[in-house]
């Protein structure tokens, strides 16, 4: 966002911002950033609200079908992450991913195109909400836990490459119960793999809470030899601040660390959840009022003298605007032609076809 002036804001963090687990130094409890990257920070967290709240009017207007998981009152975490990592790093997370892909860098008309599986979706309608991917954003992945050791391949590239980058696996509290996540600690901390093993701990998986399905709830503890931080995930700068930070300590070779991100999802699991059998509207409301993320950056930026009500109003406005545009953009992009099935599955080597993953002579093979 253009502005007039570009002071340098600073910020304090809660003391109870971070917990650390074999850590000897946490994060600064201090975060500073001109006044620019305060407001593209709250607007894109604004942007991240109004596209979920364009995804579920959109699923029960019956235009969205089959699984939409939306990330509605989590909105810290993908623009805190994307604030703390540089372009070069890549981002690796399950299916509530919406945000994730918006801050990658893929626009709100072809997310909300995807979602409606149109032709301009970002993965030309075919993927839908679960499978979305970007510049350096390996999607939205489908299947429980299973992108958390295809973060620490990638991040293994990053070591082989010597590129100075890292990875961060984004998973669930549901999903950090999988055998494959351990066995992903495991290999990282043999290798020392630039990795940030980041459990979005929202409270609750499908329908259960997180005290009836893991025996041990403090997830940033659960890495063995591999250090880890609580982070409250409600607060977008302390998200950043620990990005940041684990940023630094893979990529200067230390290997992995865990970030346990603690927030909590307004809505249900799917859109198929009510969310409401397993925990009471008072909860959810208390959540609201107390500890909503969007909220909680404007009040900080009005504290400061350096912001305005009427800046952030505007930039409200702004949000709206592009979402509304984005979503009537996704409406009239056509559905895709039926060619459309038999295409991104094949590559092709002098004009020879062959599965993609596969050399031309393993397909010949087996087909």
């Amino acid at each position: 966002m253009s502005t007039e002036s570009d002071a340098k804001m600073v910020f304090p963090l809660s003391p109870e911002s971070f917990v650390g687990h074999r850590l000897g130094s946490l994060p600064s409890l201090e975060v500073e950033m001109p006044r620019s990257e305060a407001l593209d920070m709250y607007f894109k967290m604004q942007v991240v609200r109004r596209l979920e709240m364009a995804a579920d009017a959109g699923y029960k207007s019956k235009m969205i079908r089959g699984f939409c998981h939306l990330c509605t009152g989590q909105e810290a975490i993908p623009v805190g992450v994307e604030f703390g990592l540089t372009k070069k790093d890549s981002i690796i997370t399950a299916y509530r991913c919406h945000g994730f892909t918006y801050m990658r860098g893929v626009s709100p008309k072809q997310i909300l195109a995807e979602l409606m599986g149109r032709k301009d979706g970002s993965s030309h309608g075919k993927g839908g909400s679960m499978h979305m991917f970007g510049p350096n954003f390996y999607g939205g992945n489908g299947i429980v836990g299973a992108q958390v050791p295809i973060g620490a391949g990638i991040a293994f590239t990053h070591k082989y490459l010597n590129d100075g980058s890292c990875n961060i696996a984004l998973y669930g509290d549901g999903a950090s119960n999988q055998g494959q996540v351990f066995e992903a600690f495991n290999m990282a901390k043999l290798w020392d793999l630039p990795v940030i093993f980041a459990c979005e701990n929202n409270k609750y998986g499908m329908g259960t809470s997180a005290n009836r399905a893991s025996s041990n709830t403090d997830y940033y503890t659960r890495g063995d030899l591999i250090p880890g931080i609580r982070v409250n995930g409600m607060d977008v700068l302390a998200v950043k601040q620990s990005i940041q930070f684990a940023r630094e300590w893979t990529t200067s070779g230390k290997g992995p660390i865990i970030l346990e991100m603690s927030t909590y999802r307004y809505g249900g699991h799917s859109m198929s959840d009510p969310g409401t059998t397993y925990r009471t509207r008072d909860e959810i409301q208390h959540m609201r009022s107390t500890s909503d993320p969007v909220t909680g950056l404007k009040a900080r930026l009005l504290e400061s003298s350096l912001i305005t009500e009427e800046e952030l109003k505007a930039l409200d406005k702004e949000a709206k605007k592009m979402i509304d545009i984005a979503a009537a953009e996704a409406k009239a992009s056509p559905e895709p032609q039926v060619s459309e099935l038999f295409t991104d599955v094949y590559a092709h080597n002098n004009d020879v076809p062959y599965l993609r993953g596969r050399t031309a002579s393993e397909t010949h093979h087996y087909y």
